[in-house]
């Protein structure tokens, strides 16, 4: 079973309409009853094999909105001041963010995908350049290179860490390499000492695609301000949503006011004088409803990125004790915040259960869970770009087989597209009882993998 993460969002959003009941937590605590998540889970019945399923109630609904956010908005909406040079609250809010990230400077921007695109011109990625990133990514981080005319070149992806594996860098690089765009895909850091040593030594730029890693850390600094420019999305499945919306962060003054400039129609802005009142720019601006709605949800971001590291934590210490259960591993001294909770899965371990089956046991018992990303690069994008007309014009007909022949080089992204499996966020926000539904399921269907494996 694979999707794409906002199918998957959306799959696992509709069955997950409320709260897990508090009881799962307290029971275990004074004692009252074994939760059979854990204490007898291995000698049930699975679901899928006519048994009770061990989740029984639903999960915490995403997005969430308080009746106590709509003055605010309404107020917006009746002072006619919407766009964002009419009004104060964009820039309260890119203050506030960069505030909360520890970066100098912030600009909003109108989603996800604009801010990598900004952020990518500003770092001087142009028609004919390569830039080198993760294949187990969003579409979106693709795109946004393609926009640029330029090829994105994949880096192999780490099995164990499930991000951009650094020793498969080098190798990628050519005399047209510009920058890399590591992805702290699902709210995961990269390892990006070294991604940023090999940069200096190329003299390559460092955009960080901080799309799903809001509050992220790495050796004690914040997702989005370990390279040149950061990038975040706000879009509705977001740890903090507001329909669409994004930023780049940065530490320059000078790449932030050219961002600024190219965002807006290209206005000359700050440091960015150009050669009159306009450079190249497009219309990028986020809207003051949207800063609204991001700024009431700064505090709610930071108390729920707590909740779901502290249930992350106790999952992983649980599924890793399964044969064939394979939590993702951080980078020494760092912090995810979890934008789907992922874990790869070794099919021989549970008597040759393929994927898909386990995911629909999974499932029968309470626990939404699903295939991610696939190997997105056979699906025919990358087809298209290497058929098309202004490609063909960039780049000789010889490097681009080569580049249409260097997927099959992605073994470790094969492997992790193969194996990987992912649970929402929105269900990290439930009562620890229910983390232990979810390790309690996937022990019962361990146990019982052989004949699960037969049906």
């Amino acid at each position: 079973m694979n999707m794409n993460r906002r199918s998957f969002l959306k799959t696992t959003a509709a069955a997950s309409a409320g709260i897990c009941h508090t009881l799962s937590r307290v029971m275990p605590v004074l004692g009252i009853g074994a939760v059979p998540a854990l204490a007898r889970a291995a000698d049930e019945k699975p679901a899928l094999l006519g048994g009770t399923p061990i989740h029984k109630g639903s999960w915490p609904k995403w997005p969430e909105w308080r009746e106590s956010w709509e003055p605010d908005v309404i107020k917006v909406l009746r002072s006619g001041r919407w766009f964002r040079g009419a009004g104060e609250h964009v820039v309260e809010f890119e203050n506030a963010y960069a505030k909360l990230l520890g970066a100098k400077r912030c600009l909003a921007t109108a989603s996800g995908t604009t801010s990598l695109m900004v952020a990518l011109h500003v770092m001087g990625v142009d028609a004919g350049d390569e830039v080198i990133t993760s294949p187990y990514t969003f579409i979106a981080t693709y795109n946004a290179i393609l926009n640029c005319k330029a090829l994105p070149v994949f880096a192999d992806t780490d099995p164990a860490s499930l991000t951009m594996d650094p020793a498969t860098i080098e190798s990628r690089i050519t005399e047209r390499t510009r920058a890399i765009l590591p992805v702290h895909i699902y709210g995961m850091p990269c390892d990006m000492d070294a991604i940023n040593a090999i940069a200096k030594k190329h003299k390559l730029a460092v955009v960080e695609d901080a799309c799903q890693a809001w509050l992220g850390e790495y050796k004690g600094n914040k997702c989005g301000t370990l390279g040149d420019l950061g990038c975040f999305s706000f879009q509705n499945s977001k740890h903090l949503p507001s329909g669409e919306g994004g930023a780049v962060t940065g530490n320059s003054d000078e790449l932030i006011d050219r961002c600024v400039s190219f965002h807006n129609c290209g206005r000359a802005f700050g440091t960015n004088k150009g050669n009159g009142s306009f450079t190249r720019g497009m219309n990028y601006r986020m809207t003051q409803m949207q800063a609204v709605i991001l700024l009431q949800q700064m505090d709610k971001l930071v108390k729920e990125t707590a909740i779901r590291r502290e249930n992350a934590d106790h999952l992983t210490a649980g599924l890793k004790q399964i044969p064939g259960i394979q939590p993702a591993r951080l980078p020494e001294n760092s912090r995810a915040v979890w934008h789907l909770y992922p874990f790869r899965y070794d099919a021989q371990q549970f008597n040759g259960l393929p994927k898909a089956k386990f995911i629909r046991a999974m499932n029968a018992e309470g626990i939404p869970c699903g295939g991610v990303y696939s190997e997105q690069y056979f699906d025919g994008l990358f087809d298209e770009t290497i058929a098309s007309r202004g490609f063909k014009r960039l780049f000789s007909e010889e490097r681009l087989k080569a580049y249409r022949d260097s997927f099959q080089e992605l073994k470790g992204n094969k492997l992790v597209c193969e194996t990987t499996i992912g649970m929402g966020q929105n269900m990290l926000l439930a009562e620890r009882g229910c983390m232990d539904h979810i390790i309690g399921a996937a022990k019962k269907i361990q146990a019982h993998s052989a004949e699960l494996a037969k049906t």
